[in-house]
């Protein structure tokens, strides 16, 4: 597997009407593609419900979904973003890579790109003024993130948001998803 310190690794899960299914997107920091997966769509029968029981939407998000993900790209990026908080522990195990999850926020823009302010929340969660004009971003790092990590990790995105929206992929997957499911 190729490494590229300059790609941020997109990751979507989602399990909706009893299907599973997901895929990543790995773009480089201008937001051009470098590698695309996806799973095909899971329909857990009615006997593994049964024997899954409660477990059953964990094992499928986590270990057959995400492993499966992270383990085929072909360019492993320095970040994988996920926009859902718990698949953040899951994926930093897999990958043993840098991961976050990213979402929006409706706050003001801060003074400056690279601004960095805790969010007040538990763990590692901080609002990150990615751009000059946009709304900070809210973003989550595993337990036990380093201060130097957490610096490092909001440098990358700033020099990605200069050259693309970092929530952008998200919808781009979210369209592939639909456009394989119509086929």
């Amino acid at each position: 597997m190729a490494a590229s310190s300059n790609s941020l690794g997109y990751i979507v899960v989602e399990g909706a009407d009893g299907l599973f299914r997901g895929a990543s997107l790995v773009v480089d920091l201008r937001g051009i593609p470098m590698d695309f997966r996806h799973t095909d769509p899971i329909r857990p029968t009615r006997l593994e419900r049964i024997l899954y029981g409660s477990a059953l939407e964990v094992y499928l998000r986590e270990e057959l979904i995400l492993e499966s993900l992270a383990g085929a790209v072909e360019v492993k990026p320095a970040l994988w973003i996920c926009r859902e908080p718990d698949l953040v522990a899951p994926l930093k195990s897999v990958t043993k890579g840098r991961v976050l999850f990213l979402a929006p926020s409706s706050r003001a823009p801060m003074e400056a790109a690279g601004n960095l302010e805790n969010a007040g929340e538990n763990g590692a969660v901080y609002m990150v003024q990615a751009d000059s004009v946009s709304a900070p971003l809210r973003v989550a790092f595993p337990d036990n993130t380093r201060e130097d990590e957490v610096r490092q990790t909001v440098g990358l995105l700033v020099e990605a948001a200069k050259t693309m929206e970092l929530l952008e992929p998200f919808g781009r997957i979210q369209k592939a998803l639909a456009s394989l499911g119509e086929e």
